[in-house]
């Protein structure tokens, strides 16, 4: 499941800079590191949270 996540985001980040989504923050081709960071982000909290 994590390998699924892991190419979804991926495949966000690229489509980010072919298209930028539009979304707010996410207007720009350039900002496509968000969402690598927003993924860093959620990581961390799951590996906090598990026992």
């Amino acid at each position: 499941m994590t390998k699924v996540i892991g190419l979804l985001l991926i495949l966000a980040m690229m489509v980010q800079v072919i298209r930028p989504l539009g979304l707010p923050g996410l207007r720009k081709r350039s900002d496509f590191w968000k969402i690598a960071v927003i993924a860093f982000v959620i990581w961390s909290i799951t590996l906090l949270i598990r026992p």
